[in-house]
Formats: C-alpha cells, structure tokens, sequence
C-alpha cells in the first residue's frame, strides 16, 4: 500500500499550539489561545483536553511523531503572542499562556488516500519537529491506531485504554510469552488476576482456533507458594493439573501428590541440603552419587570391580600429585603421606577378602607402599606428646607409587574409566541408601569423623515425615512419568505446605529440570517446545545474594536456576512470568532480561526508583502515576505492546480470580459471614496428616 501525506484541511481544524522546544526526550509547546480549555469538539467525538498522559500529534514528512503530554502549566507571557493579529501598538501587560510539556513516543504513519485512510504505528521517531512546527490533537480513528496492537495473532484482549477512548488493548501471546515478563505491584493491587488473566484469555482465544475436539497443546507451570491459583483455570479446554502435599481423601479427586524425588537433583542440590563442606564432603557425596546412579554401590558390586575400580581412582589421585608439581608431595608431604598410608591400609584390608591370585599382589602393593612411607616417616615427642610427620618425598617415590598401582591393576584389566551415569543424572536410586553408602566411602577414605555430621544431618531430614513424602520414591516413578505429569498441560504446584527446609530446593528443581528437559528436546527435534514458568512472590524465590561464599544456599541455588533461565530460556522456548510486589529484593539479572512490564500500583519509593531503571521505554510521566493507580488499573510497556499505555485490565470471572481476596474482617466480627472454628479436627488433622499412610 502507498504512503500518503496526511489531509492538511483536517489538520487545521485540529491545530492547538505550537512547538516552543525540542530535545530528544522532551518537546514543550505553546497552546494557542484558542484551544481547548477542558474539551475538544473537534476530534469526531468529544474528547477531554488537554489531560496529563493524553495524546497528541506533530505532523512530518513520515506521518505524525506521537507524543505523550507530560506536563501542563501557564506561564505569563508579556502580550498574547496570536497568529494573524498585530500585538505591536498592544500595551505591555502579563497574560496567561499556557504550556505543555510531550514525551516522543513512536511514529503515527497513513496507509491509503485520503477518503479511505488507516493508521498506523510504529516504534521510534524519524524526525523531531522544529521549533514552531504545529501541535494537533488526534481524531477518534488516530486515537484508536495508537493504542491497538495491529502485528498478526495480536487477538487477546486484556482491557481498554480509558486515554483513548476506551480502545481495545490486544496483546500478541508470541511476544507477551516469547519473552520474559515482570508483573510488579502491591499487595490488593490486581497483580494476581493479572496473571490469572493474561495466562486465561490467551488461551480461550487461542481455542477459538482449535478444530473440533482437539484440545490446546499448552505448558504453564505455575509455582503457587500460597495456593491462590487452584481453581483460575478450570474449564479451559487444555489439561489442568494440581498438585500439593498432605493430600486428604476428599482432595485426592482434585489434587496429585507433589513429587520431586531426591533422584532427581544434581550434586549441587544435594550439597546444598546437606550443607555438604567444599573439602572432604562433598567429594565423597558426589562419588556416593555416581556409585548409586551406576547401580555400583557396596552393596552390588562384584569384588574384583570394585577392587579395579578404588585402585583406578587411587592411581588417578596420585599421578594428579605429580603434575601437580612438588607443592603436592613436598611443600605437603605430611598430607601426601598419609594418603600412601590410607591407600597402603586398604589393599592390606581388601587382601583378607581376596582370592588366592589376588591376595598376594595386594599384600606385595601394601607392603612395599608402607617401605616408600618409612623412608620419610618422623617423629619426636614434645610436652610428654610424640608427633610425627613425614619429611619430603622425592619424584622417584611418587613415580614408583605409580608403578605399583599400575601394576596391581594390569591383571584386573588396567585402569577403569568410569562411563556410567555422572552425579548429575537423573537416574533412580533408592535415597535411603545415600547415607550408608557415604559413611561406608567415609571409612574407607579414613575420614570419617570428617563426614559424621553430613551423614546424621542427612539421615535426619530423610527421615522428616512431609519431607519424606515428596522426595523419597515410594512409587517408582520414572523421568519420562515425572515430565509428562509436570511439563504437559497446565500444572498448579501448590507449594503452601511444602517443608520450609527444602521449597527453595524444590523450585530449583522444577525450574532446573523443566530447562534441561527443554534444552534436549531443541536438539533432538530440531525445533522449541514453548513453555513459561509462572512464579508467584517472586521476591521470595529470586532473590539478589552476594558472591563468594564457599558454600551455597539453597535460596542462592534457586535464584542461580531462575537467572540461567532469564539469560538462556528463549533460545529453548522457555520464558518466565514473574510476579512480586518487592522488585527492590528480586535479582538484577533476572529482572534486567524481562521485556514486557505489566505495572500495578506500587507505593515503595525504592520499588518505583528500580522500575524506573528497568524499563525499556522513554515514557516521561506515565510511571509518576504508579504510587496512585487504583485496582484493575496497570501500565503495560515494553515488547508485547507498540507503546506504553495505561490499561484497564479486563474483569476476571468471580470463580476464576486466585484466592487472594483482602480478610473480610467487619463481616465476620459482625455475623454476616459465618466462621465456626473446629480446633480439635484441624489440630488431629495436622499431627495425623499421615497416619493412614504410615499404616499402609
């Protein structure tokens, strides 16, 4: 289609001021005396102006620069300054001349001639006007071009734009959920049901679309910490899923177990819930792992495999010492000898076990280690203590070493290279072994008393009847079950009763495989499966924490996942929707990868600063209205929308709102709205929550 000019005869009639100043993010104008006081006429229906973040027009060469007013004022000016009249022979009073002051905001371009012309709008601005240029106010139809997203599958109503004349505001799900977005406000703002919303109508449009009895082919998981979304989607027309812990009969119609088994987590996860220290344990907790997921614990394995198998790591230990350099066997001799000894005393040990062809090589590698070991081996008593240490080993010493092992292991069948599953690979095994297999490693390694804690802390938690619920397989459950039940569909994680212990491992978790499962199924299909990930209280899960730290938390551990999927999940067709009321305490890096912003009333000073900052648009004003936005009201910018705009959000259905309604104290105190409190069956319900499933 041909680009016209715009009709210069209409332009006229809509002319109220001129341009007085141009900067790039300000342009002041004069207001004729003739203007609009309060309402304008001429516009094709009667429109309120002029009004803070109203619209106005200042045509060019490629249509109109769409500005935002941002301030009105009067100044007194020495002599009416109107066109057409000589001011000369006027005599020298103040009067009144009133000022505005417009954010450049986008481009408003004409498509067709002039009887049968279409807006529309474009980001960015070609031209600034010069000083003088013509103000005009913006019809019906170009008010209307400004405010609706007119990109293809831009088909989801979210609300209007009172601005503009109640125009529809439409988003495209491509872009709102193709990317990150941040939905900020207070507490009894409207936050809730706008994620309730958005997530809804998009996808009741999008079943318009569907054939006949097909279903829609949609992925939401939703992190709910406080339960408020169980009955938001229901009657879609797509698979809803709920899932909690402390199920009773009635709920387990509606509800499904949580299950996040303990299988399921890296090394990482683990540490973090063991508090597993970086030096000795957590070594030997990822060798525990990784002897679990292989099927290869002490308790399966064949006796020369696992001979085979401790000696190949024992040589690997050692020759990394040689290319260590002398620091590894000089500078900590002491270290380096005791771990000869440690090694020396388990062939011995694994030689009473050992058959005959065996058990000599093992006895012949003891002892001539415990002969490398006494030629350094010191001691002298202090204070009525003797001490001992051993003095510097040479090459040679750590060389023969070396040769001995290999040695040992040449009949075996030579080093083992592990090939099995790695620490982090989510293959079952039973949880309740975890802790015996390490203290066993414990002992083996000499280091027991290093690991005692680690060992009793996890057998402690394990043991924790609701934790036990959720991350101890009592069902057999496989990956391919697991994702099929939480990736599929809508899935509502109810995380209200989760053990405070381990919800910010289990959102970890869920985000962490949810990736990871999205990441290979891009390189196995060569194509992205879109997913979003819905976190309620975002504050409380992504939260900014400061580096450098040894050990790492488990709040640290889930705001690393969400930070990874901020930076990475789109190439894999993972997006986030967040939702807080404190942005101040979320993650820079998380909200800095946000690209849509839906704003609800926040009254935090620090919180508008941040939102400030963030924002990808140059919208003046607008944000100076978010300390007084009322409920339902919200500020929509960035990539789902062509231009910043003040929406009324849609009204959501009574049964569909998230269970966040402000306590309706006067009628409960009063006796309209009836509350009978039965303590003594919600105490029973409590500490029996899972009697019934103790006695089956």
């Amino acid at each position: 289609m041909k680009l016209q000019q715009f009709d210069f005869d209409h332009l006229r009639n809509l002319t109220i001021g001129t341009v007085d100043y141009v900067s790039p993010n300000e342009i002041r104008v004069v207001l004729d005396l003739s203007a609009p006081q309060n309402t304008a006429l001429n516009t094709g229906v009667p429109t309120l102006f002029p009004r803070i973040n109203g619209f106005v027009l200042i045509p060019n060469e490629n249509g109109a620069l769409v500005g935002l007013i941002s301030w009105l004022g009067v100044e007194h000016s020495q002599y009416p300054k109107r066109k057409g009249f000589r001011d000369f022979d006027l005599i020298d009073l103040p009067f009144p001349l009133r000022k505005m002051s417009i954010t450049p905001m986008g481009t408003l371009k004409q498509i067709g001639k002039i009887e049968n012309k279409e807006y529309q709008l474009e980001r960015g601005v070609y031209s600034f006007p010069s000083v003088g240029d013509s103000v005009i106010l913006p019809s019906d139809t170009q008010l209307k071009s400004i405010v609706e997203n007119k990109e293809k599958n831009a088909n989801v109503k979210i609300g209007i734009a009172p601005i503009a004349g109640n125009a529809n505001v439409k988003i495209n799900p491509d872009k709102l959920f193709g990317r990150h977005i941040a939905i900020l406000g207070n507490t009894g703002s409207g936050k809730s049901c706008s994620v309730a919303g958005v997530i809804r109508w998009s996808l009741e449009e999008a079943s318009k679309n569907l054939e006949a009895g097909k279903k829609l082919n949609s992925r939401f998981i939703i992190l709910d910490p406080n339960g408020e979304y169980t009955d938001a989607f229901n009657d879609l027309n797509c698979e809803v899923k709920k899932f909690k812990v402390e199920i009773s009969e009635e709920e387990a119609e509606v509800f499904k177990e949580l299950k996040v088994p303990a299988w399921l987590w890296n090394s990482n996860e683990w540490s973090s819930f063991s508090n597993a220290s970086g030096r000795t344990q957590k070594p030997i907790l990822k060798r525990a792992l990784r002897d679990l997921r292989s099927g290869h614990s002490d308790n399966t394995d064949e006796f020369n495999t696992k001979i085979r198998s401790y000696f190949s790591s024992c040589l690997t230990t050692v020759k990394l010492d040689l290319k260590i350099g002398a620091s590894s066997f000089k500078t900590e001799s002491t270290k380096f000898g005791k771990k000869l000894n440690s090694i020396s005393n388990d062939a011995l040990h694994f030689s009473s076990q050992a058959e005959d062809e065996l058990k000599q090589p093992l006895e012949n590698t003891s002892q001539t280690l415990e002969a490398i070991i006494n030629r350094h081996f010191k001691s002298f008593v202090k204070a009525g203590e003797t001490i001992t240490y051993y003095e510097d080993f040479d090459v040679a010493d750590v060389e023969e070493a070396i040769e001995l092992l290999e040695e040992l292991l040449e009949p075996l069948g030579g080093v083992l290279a592990y090939t099995g599953p790695n620490e982090d690979t989510p293959v079952p095994f039973n949880i309740t072994d975890l802790p015996d297999h390490i203290e066993h490693l414990g002992q083996e390694a000499g280091v027991i008393q290093f690991i005692d804690f680690l060992v009793m802390r996890m057998r402690t938690m394990l043991a924790e009847t609701r934790m036990n619920s959720i991350v101890v397989q009592n069902d057999n459950i496989t990956l391919e079950d697991w994702l099929e039940s939480y990736v599929d569909g809508i899935s509502i994680i109810d995380l209200s009763l989760v053990p405070s212990d381990i919800t910010h491992l289990v959102v970890s978790v869920i985000s962490r495989v949810v990736f990871d499962s999205l990441q290979r199924y891009r390189r196995t299909n060569n194509k992205l499966l879109p997913t979003n990930i819905v976190m309620e209280e975002a504050h409380n899960f992504i939260k900014r924490y400061n580096e450098g730290g040894e050990e790492i938390s488990a709040s640290q551990l889930c705001t690393e996942s969400f930070e990874r999927i901020a930076r990475e999940g789109r190439k894999f067709g993972l997006s986030l929707t967040l939702s807080s009321q404190r942005p101040s305490e979320l993650s820079p890096t998380v909200l800095s990868q946000c690209n849509t912003f839906l704003l609800h009333r926040i009254v935090n000073d620090r919180d508008q600063e941040l939102v400030k900052k963030l924002v990808p648009d140059n919208i003046g004003g607008l944000l100076k209205e978010l300390p007084i936005l009322p409920t339902r009201k919200a500020i929509l910018l960035g990539w789902a929308t062509p231009i910043p705009i003040l929406v009324k959000i849609n009204n959501l259905k009574e049964e569909h709102r998230p269970k966040s309604e402000d306590p309706d104290f006067w009628d409960v105190w009063t006796g309209k709205s009836e509350r009978n409190v039965d303590w003594k069956s919600l105490a029973d319900d409590w500490q029996n929550a899972n009697k019934k499933e103790e006695e089956e």
